[in-house]
């Protein structure tokens, strides 16, 4: 099982969060590389030198770029999933993919999104 961050941990990351911050390290050391969706990047990162500790933790992760394939997928699933939230269908849909435990904030979300085909995710907070 991998790790997926949402956009919770990585605003966890970027305010320097120990208990993030202790998890990504442990992580490293195993030389687990967390995945980030390309949209979740897109939605925490706001630029310039404010966020150098985000930079620091995607430096240590796997963006993962949304394809076509993912895209359609992506959009599948939040269809069935009555959803208008894309990101949070990314974070869905690829942790189903890889089987990942999830750290983020919005769990309720993540889980009715998973819920709509008959899925359960992990999730644990930042």
């Amino acid at each position: 099982m991998g790790v997926t961050y949402d956009t919770g941990a990585l605003i966890a990351a970027d305010r320097g969060e120990r208990r993030l911050w202790a998890r990504h390290r442990a992580l490293l050391a195993r030389r687990e590389v967390p995945t980030v969706p390309a949209p979740v990047v897109a939605q925490s990162w706001r630029g310039g030198g404010r966020q150098a500790l985000l930079a620091r933790l995607l430096a240590g992760c796997d963006v993962e770029a949304l394809d076509d394939d993912q895209a359609r997928s992506v959009g599948s699933l939040a269809a069935r999933a009555a959803s208008t939230d894309i990101v949070d269908a990314c974070v869905v849909e690829g942790a189903m993919r890889r089987h990942d435990l999830i750290v983020s904030s919005d769990e309720d979300d993540l889980q009715a999104i998973a819920a709509a085909v008959s899925s359960r995710l992990e999730v644990d907070r930042p």
